[in-house]
């Protein structure tokens, strides 16, 4: 494999070195593409698309999107820039591959180009050491008078289509397919500072892990529930836990008032309009009596008059924590829903 590539490095220098010396004929636009195409080829050549087992890690930033409409455009890239720096370390040290950004978003893979057994041991163990990193990205973002960012993270392993991806004019070396799609879709379900994986991610990592709630969880693309742990640690290697970001004792008050909300889906508000009677309210959310049946982690946009705020109304997002039934019928129960923006 390393001698074909080494002839095709070799006959790469080869072909680029025959154009620079047609290059007066060539004329300088036509050179530029000719050299283009070769090196297009060869990267084509070199990194043929292949399936393949990897671990994909997706991390993002909650509330980031609110947050950049309250700060300057420098203030951002600053914030951003010192946040990815720090995680790019990690993911780096535990031989991770970053994929691409969207926006503040990090996709790292772990089994390119070389696939390994522990991949999904590095990928778990990155996870919780990129949370505890938090605490130094907070740290120096505080010095700066900027926010504290947080961060959420969803683990999956898959088969998927590794290659080069795009054209002569652009292309990169990603991967795609279905195990990419979830690993987004359990990101997305993640709170802030929670790490969620597969039950497949699971599975290759139990021996080494602590995990808490387990909750099953509808995805586009999925006829079932998909099964989704919450890692709290891990002990591959050295014992590493997940800090615990939630102001889990916050003060509560009394808050008796009716509400109305809707489902999110695929990061779409639905139509549907349904009702809430909240009970106490926090700082990090509500607990309130719902009827209409919810699963945990459902996403739902929520407006409440906060009386205590003179009145005013105001759209929050939320997601459902956690459920306690009550005999009201299929659906009925207390919600305890989280803030998430």
């Amino acid at each position: 494999m390393k001698s074909t590539l080494v002839k095709k490095q070799t006959q790469l220098v080869d072909s680029i070195m025959q154009e620079f010396r047609q290059a007066e004929q060539l004329g300088e636009p036509e050179l530029e593409s000719r050299l283009t195409q070769l090196i297009t080829d060869f990267y084509e050549d070199s990194q043929p698309s292949q399936a393949r087992e990897v671990t994909i890690l997706l991390s993002d930033i909650r509330g980031f999107s609110a947050m950049s409409e309250r700060y300057e455009t420098s203030q951002i890239v600053s914030m951003l820039n010192h946040y990815f720096s720090k995680m790019n370390e990690i993911i780096l040290k535990y031989d991770g591959v970053i994929d691409k950004y969207m926006g503040d978003a990090i996709m790292a893979l772990f089994g390119v180009p070389e696939q390994s057994p522990d991949d999904a041991h590095r990928a778990i163990t990155c996870a919780v050491e990129m949370q505890n990193a938090m605490d130094e990205v907070n740290s120096e973002n505080k010095a700066q008078g900027l926010p504290e960012l947080f961060m959420g993270i969803g683990i999956n392993s898959d088969i998927v289509s590794a290659g080069q991806v795009g054209s002569h004019l652009h292309n990169e070396y990603t991967v795609i397919g279905d195990g990419v799609n979830l690993a987004s879709r359990i990101e997305s379900h993640s709170l802030r500072g929670q790490i969620l994986i597969s039950d497949y991610t699971y599975q290759k990592v139990k021996d080494v892990v602590q995990v808490g709630d387990i909750n099953e969880v509808r995805v586009k693309g999925k006829s079932e529930k998909v099964q989704l742990y919450e890692i709290t640690a891990t002990n591959w290697q050295d014992t590493m836990t997940v800090p615990r970001r939630e102001i889990r004792n916050s003060l509560r008050v009394n808050f008796d008032t009716d509400f109305p909300f809707q489902v999110i889906e695929n990061e779409e508000v639905q139509p549907g309009i349904y009702f809430g009677y909240a009970k106490d309210i926090s700082y990090s959310g509500i607990f309130a009596f719902i009827k209409q049946p919810l699963d945990v982690l459902t996403e739902i946009k929520l407006s409440l008059s906060l009386s205590l705020l003179g009145g005013e109304t105001r759209d929050i997002y939320g997601k459902i924590k956690s459920i306690r039934e009550t005999d009201g019928g299929y659906g009925c129960g207390m919600y305890r829903i989280h803030f998430t923006g």
